[in-house]
């Protein structure tokens, strides 16, 4: 701080400046729109309860889903806030590099929909860990449940605090309240409706979210004196549509980095072992519709990372422009609510605050109730045999009411954390948790001479080459899933050669 408390006149007495952030009102209109949107989500959720009258009516949905709404509900259970705020604030800090990251979703699609689903089809799986324990052993089913349980109890607190932190920079609201507020209404519609409102409501948010995102972007290049050609103008002067160098830095975000991150990291990791996506491809009634799911989503993602990309540049170009409309921010992740709050009309900002809610929510209630499936049949009911089907129905609502609670409660934690790029700190938390479990995938569907020893030693090499990684080297995070799973993979099938079968453990 200068101490000028007039033009050309300094004093002592001032030592510091702290900014005041500015509270604006919502409006009235935008929390029309905004409690309508979280109103039809409720009803929604209330209608397929009614449908919802047994454990696979609520874990699979009766096996009765379209296939194209299966994709769309893949593509917003990967979307989720980390994407509608934090992509755009990453460009809008650095360049839009990172539109690379979504190019492994096509490159991977294939292995997905002609090898790995026919597999959990023919087993007739209700969750991916099914297949460890059909192709290795019961410990590895238990490994793996166990580790995305984990992964999404991390995800969820963060998929509720960024739209949270939105909300709070829009109307001034206690970003607590935010927080718990977010999570009770997710919570109550997953509860009674299960699969099928999980499923519906992301139907639901992803229309919602893009017609949001595109109607931001619009607006923020109307206001830009030459429009379109003014943000491509600028922005390439500042380096903003930049590709990343081909240089081979394993650190920074070179191209290999990212392409080799958006195969392993960003597709492999969550398309193989995460059960919030698989689940989706086992709603469906044929092979064949789960397929055309996997093609929807791999299709949606590409042009959705490219608005998200350009708007991040969009919100660069218009602020460097017009720096006096930018006030203080506590995060970069903000930048997108504070255009909304103070230079949208007054309804639009609704609907794009209800854009970051459905984002936020679509992965939120895939969590929640991916986890449920996951704790009732792969833990439970293995040590239930007589658990009777509305036990399993009332065991999976109150499962449903306690995980809200605990993403709730990981949300306020990670409000109160300094985790940097939420974007980066995700993926490395994805890397990092997820990689040896997809490396364990890969290897029982390529590797037929291997067994569950090879496979705990594959797994054991990868969690350790991991944490050795995250911990002593400057990697940059995303390599964190080529490492994971090739170490997983590369050593499974070294054990085999020179491992005895016989060593395998028992089921």
């Amino acid at each position: 701080a200068s101490g000028e408390v007039r033009p050309r006149v300094r004093t002592p007495v001032v030592w510091k400046v702290t900014a005041a952030p500015t509270v604006s009102s919502f409006g009235t209109l935008n929390w029309v729109t905004l409690i309508a949107y979280l109103g039809g989500l409720l009803i929604v959720g209330f209608i397929c309860a009614r449908q919802t009258q047994t454990a696979e009516d609520f874990h699979v949905g009766g096996r009765s889903i379209p296939w194209w709404a299966a994709g769309i509900s893949i593509f917003g259970t990967a979307l989720s806030a980390i994407t509608y705020l934090a992509l755009p604030a990453r460009v809008f800090a650095t360049n839009w590099s990172v539109i690379i990251l979504n190019v492994g979703i096509l490159l991977v699609a294939p292995l997905i929909a002609f090898v790995y689903i026919p597999r959990l089809r023919k087993i007739n799986a209700v969750t991916a860990y099914q297949f460890l324990e059909d192709r290795f052993d019961l410990g590895l089913r238990f490994f793996g449940s166990a580790s995305f349980i984990v992964f999404q109890l991390f995800r969820m607190g963060v998929v509720v605090f960024l739209p949270a932190l939105a909300l709070a920079a829009v109307t001034g609201f206690n970003l607590t309240l935010c927080i718990l507020s977010i999570g009770l209404v997710s919570t109550v519609y997953t509860a009674f409706g299960g699969i099928k409102a999980v499923i519906w409501t992301d139907v639901v948010q992803v229309v919602v979210l893009l017609s949001g995102a595109i109607l931001a972007l619009v607006l923020v290049t109307s206001k830009l004196d030459g429009g379109f050609a003014s943000l491509v103008a600028i922005g390439k002067e500042a380096g903003k549509f930049e590709l990343p160098p081909i240089k081979w830095s394993w650190a920074a975000d070179s191209f290999m980095v990212l392409l080799l991150g958006s195969i392993f990291s960003n597709a492999l990791v969550p398309y193989i072992g995460d059960q919030a996506v698989v689940q989706r491809y086992l709603t469906t009634p044929t092979e064949k519709d789960a397929r055309k799911a996997i093609w929807t989503n791999a299709l949606l993602a590409i042009p959705a990372t490219l608005i998200f990309s350009i708007m991040g540049i969009a919100l660069f170009v218009f602020y460097k422009s017009n720096p006096e409309l930018l006030g203080p921010l506590q995060k970069n992740d903000q930048i997108l609510p504070w255009f909304v709050a103070h230079e949208m009309p007054a309804g639009l900002a609704g609907l794009v605050i209800a854009g970051v809610f459905a984002a936020a929510m679509s992965s939120l209630d895939s969590s929640m109730h991916s986890i449920c499936t996951a704790v009732s049949n792969d833990f439970v009911k293995r040590y239930r045999k007589d658990w009777s089907d509305l036990g399993q129905l009332k065991f999976a609502r109150l499962l449903v009411g306690v995980l809200g609670i605990l993403g709730t409660v990981f949300a306020l934690i990670l409000s109160r954390m300094d985790t940097g790029h939420i974007f980066d700190f995700l993926i490395g938390l994805m890397g990092l948790i997820g990689s040896p479990l997809a490396g364990l995938f890969l290897l029982g569907l390529f590797v037929k001479r291997a067994g569950s020893a090879h496979a705990w030693i594959g797994v054991a090499c990868s969690l350790l080459a991991i944490v050795y990684t995250k911990y002593f080297t400057d990697l940059s995070g995303l390599l964190f899933g080529l490492i994971g799973i090739g170490v997983c993979f590369g050593v499974g099938l070294l054990a085999s050669l020179f491992v005895s079968r016989k060593a395998q453990c028992s089921t």
